[in-house]
């Protein structure tokens, strides 16, 4: 097949996958943010997403789409380095960040990656995994850490649900802080070059409009990383 075959189809199928975690992005950042507002509000999103099938469904599709992205990253890598060496992006301006992140895209996906499997074992595991398995005893280690610190848990309130406890458990340890900002600062750099790049793609690569995707992805990956920063320093000072 034509789009799994060639170099061109495996580069539009991972800008197609980008913008799948573009969308999981913006959304996860916008649920996070809820916690800095109502801890209450954050619990009650915690607790739709868990239990409605749809909401799990449609983040399925999203985490799918993701997983693909990387896959193919790897996959597009691997050839761009047997084929031209150690140069693996191929970029219309060589200017700033763009080039260091053009030319480092493979090195901010892996820790990209990285954080992103820490950030599932700090909550999707603690939160929805359990509720998905129905699994007591994991429940109750969540409820545990969180009281550790001294969060009064809801009795009728299981702790799968107490998202917003977590969050202050999660972040009250100055590790996770520091490992979290580096994740971020590294999606920040593969979201402003990505972005731009998988639009480009796509097709949209006249005069006119690449400068503003370029506009549009800087200011994107800002608003994104800075919501997600804000809900780690507020873990930690809260």
């Amino acid at each position: 097949m034509w789009l799994t075959s060639s170099s061109v189809g495996r580069k539009l199928i991972m800008s197609i996958s980008g913008l799948f975690l573009i969308l999981f992005l913006a959304f996860h950042m916008s649920m996070n943010l809820v916690a800095i507002i109502s801890s209450d509000a954050y619990n009650q999103v915690c607790g739709f997403l868990g239990s409605n099938w749809y909401a799990v469904a449609g983040t399925a599709v999203l985490a799918a789409g993701v997983f693909v992205h990387f896959a193919y990253a790897i996959i597009l890598t691997l050839q761009n380095r047997k084929a031209r060496g150690e140069q693996r992006y191929a970029v219309s301006e060589n200017q700033g960040s763009v080039e260091w992140a053009s030319q480092n895209m493979f090195l901010l996906g892996a820790i990209v990656i990285i954080g992103l499997c820490i950030h599932l074992v700090h909550f999707w595991s603690k939160m929805m995994l359990p509720e998905l398995l129905g699994n007591a005893e994991m429940i109750q280690a969540t409820e545990a850490a969180v009281n550790s610190v001294n969060l009064q848990l809801n009795n009728e309130v299981e702790a799968t649900q107490n998202g917003a406890a977590l969050i202050l458990y999660t972040f009250k340890n100055p590790v996770n802080v520091v490992l979290y900002v580096i994740w971020l600062i590294a999606l920040w750099f593969h979201l402003t070059h990505g972005m731009w790049s998988a639009m480009q793609t796509l097709g949209a690569n006249n005069k006119t409009w690449m400068p503003r995707w370029k506009c549009i992805s800087n200011i994107f990956a800002t608003v994104v990383c800075a919501g997600f920063i804000a809900v780690v320093f507020y873990g930690y000072f809260a």
